[in-house]
């Protein structure tokens, strides 16, 4: 016999399930998204120090380049300045020389002309071998004796020094009036150490500062 449940069968509902493939591909997808946040931010933050690092280098080599430009104007300073400084050791070392180098005549006329007192000059000087003549005029004696003073005071010169003729010279009548009395004189002054080479030296003129022309 066959029944018939006309009253129905109560079937199990299904218990719907979320997908567990859904599920892993969202976490996929969300760590990837985070993945690629934090690697851009990285690279960012990367780029930015590299960034920094590239200006604070920049600046450094632009302040090194300007030291740089300024120690080699220094340095040129320097150089120029040495090379000034060998210049004029070089020209000091030619002046000893030729002031080591000086002949006794040469010295015995700048004594001579460094002797000269006031209202006295020189007409003539003449070297022979061991003495020097010199002749010259004055308006006092008391300038002659200073004169012959100032020769004993080099070694050039040794004592005594003689003054040979002192007279007064003779002057025109029309100069009476005018002029002061000169006077005429002639010293000579022997040389100490007298140089092979001056011998036999000529008459040489010397004019004294303020002498008349």
């Amino acid at each position: 016999m066959i029944r018939i449940n006309l009253l129905g069968v109560e079937r199990p509902k299904k218990v719907r399930k979320a997908s567990s493939f859904m599920d892993a591909g969202q976490r996929t997808t969300f760590l990837c998204v985070g993945i690629f946040g934090l690697t851009a931010v990285g690279i960012g933050a990367w780029y930015w120090e590299l960034t920094r690092e590239a200006s604070s280098m920049a600046t450094q080599v632009s302040v090194a380049q300007a030291e740089v430009a300024r120690l080699n104007k220094v340095l040129a300073e320097v150089k120029r300045a040495e090379d000034r400084r060998a210049q004029l050791q070089q020209r000091v070392a030619i002046i000893e020389d030729l002031r080591r180098g000086q002949s006794v005549p040469v010295q015995m006329l700048d004594h001579v002309s460094r002797s000269l007192p006031d209202a006295l000059w020189l007409t003539s000087l003449e070297q022979k071998s061991d003495a020097v003549t010199i002749e010259g005029r004055t308006t006092t004696l008391i300038s002659l004796a200073d004169f012959v003073a100032n020769l004993g005071t080099n070694k050039l010169v040794a004592k005594p020094i003689d003054i040979i003729d002192s007279k007064v010279e003779a002057s025109s009548s029309s100069q009476k009036d005018q002029a002061p009395e000169l006077i005429k004189f002639s010293v000579k002054a022997p040389l100490a150490q007298p140089p092979a080479a001056a011998k036999g030296a000529g008459v040489t003129p010397v004019a004294a500062p303020g002498a008349p022309r």
